[in-house]
């Protein structure tokens, strides 16, 4: 069975609509309008990275229509959900993560240090996201750091997601899963 980044790849969609993108690899919120011509490049995860005048964008999976696609439903919790599931969810979202330059996500590539959790004074909760990248230089962070701050917004139970980029540790292969090296040819 053929990806959807298989079976798009390389082709030109007029937007069906205005949509709002993360622009690569500068991680900022832009609207590309209705009837702009993109040039599909991958879809990864929940996203599809996009080509528009020489320029990156993600569309997330969520605005997928404005490819003329089938949307995916926004990931959600229920309300009564409990701490372990929100927690779950949080994870499960950043799976479907992917620096735009590794068809690998970032939980399986080793770069998500730790989640966190918690109830702010107003009642609300707030998540925590502790991250490295491949290396320091990177240009992806911001980009990473913004896909997955609207995926785990989804979310109504949680108000507030700060991702934080960290290099302490240092990210190493060894940190990849086992699937990931695989996948990457990394043995």
């Amino acid at each position: 069975m053929e990806t959807l980044s298989e079976l798009y790849k390389g082709q030109e969609m007029p937007l069906q609509r205005d949509v709002e993108v993360i622009s690569i690899p500068f991680g900022k919120s832009i609207s590309l309008p209705e009837d702009s011509v993109v040039v599909v490049m991958q879809a990864k995860g929940s996203s599809v990275s996009v080509s528009y005048e020489g320029r990156l964008y993600l569309v997330e999976g969520h605005d997928l229509d404005a490819l003329g696609l089938p949307a995916l439903a926004r990931p959600t919790l229920d309300p009564e959900a409990s701490e372990e599931e929100m927690e779950a969810f949080v994870w499960d979202q950043l799976r479907t993560c992917f620096d735009p330059e590794i068809p690998v996500n970032i939980v399986e590539l080793g770069l998500v240090y730790g989640c966190r959790i918690e109830r702010l004074l107003t009642g609300e909760r707030m998540v925590t996201i502790r991250m490295t990248l491949t290396a320091p230089g990177c240009g992806m962070g911001d980009v990473i750091a913004e896909d997955a701050r609207r995926k785990i917004l989804g979310a109504p139970q949680f108000a507030k997601v700060h991702v934080e980029i960290v290099f302490d540790p240092p990210w190493s292969r060894e940190m990849m899963s086992e699937e990931a090296r695989l996948e990457l040819g990394m043995f």
